[in-house]
């Protein structure tokens, strides 16, 4: 990927809608889940695909954050942006000793790996004994579009299917919380991925996100926002929504 898709992602990740609820979400269920560490002091938090630093920045309100990611133009631009320094590495060979952290984070990040199983055995392997796996991936592969290829996933997933490709370690993790999210607008976004196969290849813009428009916050954005934060209430009260455009699962590490 090239500077100017990090540039464009990197004011996506701070002022589209989707963006914004998306972490409304992950602090709602992270302020949740880390209750049951005896102390919030000091968590070791490790964030894989940390992309231009928005989640770090986030998580770094909670805990001390080491950030992985493997496009080293992105590496940079975080660094010449916010000043974070990042591991330059991959999910599928992270570079720490077991259980060297609290709470693993990859948010939209499996979805990018061929080897999805090795990038999930090792997010397990480097948590501590009693800590968090947290991830978020997109949902259902019939809603791939010219936006999945522009952001170069590999697939998308359901539930089950996600949940299938952590079965073989049913011993070592417990699940917590999973849920679809991105509920109430999951027909209109449905539609616009269908129909948009019909279109002509030239139809769509080219940059980060693809279908994500790149416009100053107006009244559209702050629609599309509060529509898709109506859906906090499932997840603060941590109730599973039965369909939606991405997916949101915690673990803990119990052996």
């Amino acid at each position: 990927m090239d500077k100017k898709y990090f540039e464009e992602y990197y004011y996506l990740e701070r002022n589209h809608w989707w963006f914004k609820a998306r972490m409304k979400f992950i602090k709602l269920h992270l302020e949740e889940i880390i209750n049951q560490f005896p102390s919030k002091d000091n968590l070791s938090i490790l964030n894989v695909g940390a992309g231009t630093g928005y989640t770090t920045e986030v998580l770094s309100n909670y805990g001390n954050v080491t950030s992985v990611e493997y496009d080293s133009d992105c590496c940079k631009l975080a660094k010449d942006k916010v000043g974070l320094v990042y591991e330059n590495e991959s999910i599928t060979n992270l570079p720490y000793k077991e259980e060297s952290f609290d709470i693993v984070t990859a948010f939209d990040v499996i979805e990018h790996v061929e080897d999805h199983k090795k990038a999930v055995s090792e997010l397990i392997r480097v948590t501590k004994k009693g800590g968090l796996i947290y991830t978020t991936v997109p949902a259902y592969m019939f809603l791939w579009s010219n936006h999945d290829v522009v952001n170069q996933h590999v697939r998308r997933y359901t539930m089950s299917n996600f949940l299938y490709l952590l079965k073989e370690h049913d011993l070592a993790i417990t699940l917590l919380y999973k849920t679809y999210f991105n509920f109430f607008l999951f027909p209109p976004i449905a539609l616009f991925r269908l129909i948009s196969k019909l279109l002509p290849a030239g139809s769509f813009r080219k940059g980060a996100g693809s279908d994500f428009t790149l416009y100053e916050s107006g009244f559209t954005d702050k629609v599309l926002y509060f529509i898709m934060s109506l859906e906090s209430f499932f997840i603060r009260n941590k109730i599973s929504l039965p369909f939606g455009v991405s997916i949101l699962t915690s673990f803990k590490k119990i052996k």
